[in-house]
């Protein structure tokens, strides 16, 4: 998770170049926010980071969330392109609650806007389908969102792509990116299978525990192992990939044709 130093935000906002005075800049808003009841403020945290000269002071600082939300609150044009972005993404979100295929039309539009090809693509949104059923599945057997369903994903990959989820994403190169979002057309598919499995055994054995559950991640994991390895022995390649988002395009194939031509 993101922090960002309010002040340092508030400061580049209303353009003020003195830290003092965007320091009682903030303090002012922040009263004023706090006397409206706004619950942004009061969740708002402090953490040291190192000041303009270079000592480590105890600063407000935001996430990404909390951010958005004052960036609401500061009369600035340069505030403004982020509020038109804000009520253009909530219009879009009560659009999608009305008629849901609208999300999936902006995300095939999103991922063809990064260059992603529509095979892939078509890939990519199965493979969101299928880790719903999965997280349903789970949501049944009184797994926990957040920490249990990462502990199981985790369960899954280790077992199919013999790496967990942090060292998957250390050979692709990412950080915050999704992971599913930079795997190969064949990674897809295998992590696809490894989680379509993963519910199957589920909704069979009908797991009671955490424990339990871990275990059927690794079998539905396993499932998928097999077929990777068994691709791999006819292929002679890993399957395993550490191609980046950039590096799975239609123009990066394209590019790659005319430099083997």
């Amino acid at each position: 998770m993101w922090l960002f130093s309010i002040i340092d935000v508030v400061a580049i906002l209303t353009e003020q170049k003195d830290f003092q005075k965007a320091r009682k800049y903030w303090n002012k808003l922040k009263e004023r926010l706090k006397n409206e009841g706004n619950e942004t403020v009061t969740n708002c945290h402090q953490l040291k980071m190192k000041a303009t000269d270079g000592k480590m002071r105890i600063t407000d600082v935001a996430n990404t969330e909390q951010l958005l939300r004052l960036i609401q609150s500061i009369p600035s044009p340069k505030a403004e392109p982020f509020k038109i972005w804000l009520a253009k993404v909530g219009y879009e979100r009560i659009e999608e609650t009305e008629d849901p295929e609208k999300a999936f039309d902006r995300a095939v539009e999103t991922y063809l806007k990064k260059g992603y090809s529509k095979n892939w693509i078509n890939q990519r949104l199965k493979s969101i389908e299928v880790r719903k059923e999965l997280t349903d599945e789970w949501h049944t057997r009184g797994m926990k969102e957040g920490l249990e369903y990462a502990i199981l994903t985790n369960e899954i990959t280790k077992a199919w792509a013999d790496r967990d989820v942090k060292a998957y994403k250390k050979l692709k190169g990412l950080k915050k990116e999704n992971l599913r979002d930079n795997m190969t057309n064949l990674e897809l598919v295998l992590n696809m299978l490894a989680e379509a499995s993963t519910t199957e055994i589920s909704k069979e054995k009908k797991p009671e525990s955490l424990d339990e559950n871990r275990d059927i991640a690794r079998k539905g994991g396993n499932a998928a192992r097999k077929a990777r390895l068994e691709i791999e022995k006819q292929t002679g390649k890993s399957i395993i990939s550490s191609k980046k988002a950039k590096e799975l395009g239609p123009r990066n194939i394209e590019k790659n044709e005319s430099i083997k031509k």
